[in-house]
């Protein structure tokens, strides 16, 4: 467990690192995922089995998500009395992006169905 959570550290030190050294306006965790993504898929193409570890590490993060949002939500008990003139707009705001994310969630799928099903 401990090779692959500093295999998945790794993945986050190098897209921090490009973006650090190219100065584009893209998040380092972002760029690092996906070369992550990159290097996952390369292994698979040739059979190389070294982020079995990996997905353990993920495995066991997915598994405790739900503890990472206790400090946001403290944070806005904590903050009510600042938050709450704008309680309204942050709502708006939070169901407008949930509806959203779930439109562009349901066309990319329907964009990858039919990709994959050309194949």
């Amino acid at each position: 467990m401990i090779k692959g959570i500093a295999l998945l550290l790794l993945f986050q030190l190098l897209g921090e690192s490009f973006i650090f050294m190219s100065g584009l306006p893209i998040p380092g965790p972002v760029v690092g995922l996906v070369l992550l993504f990159v290097a996952m898929q390369l292994c698979k193409i040739f059979d190389w089995g070294i982020f079995a570890e990996a997905e353990t590490a993920a495995d066991g993060f997915l598994g405790n998500l739900g503890l990472l949002f206790v400090p946001a939500g403290v944070g806005v008990v904590a903050m009510w009395s600042q938050i709450q003139g704008q309680a309204t707009a942050i709502l708006a705001i939070v169901v407008i992006s949930a509806i959203l994310t779930l439109a562009v969630t349901v066309w990319t799928f329907i964009l990858v169905q039919r990709f994959m099903g050309r194949r």
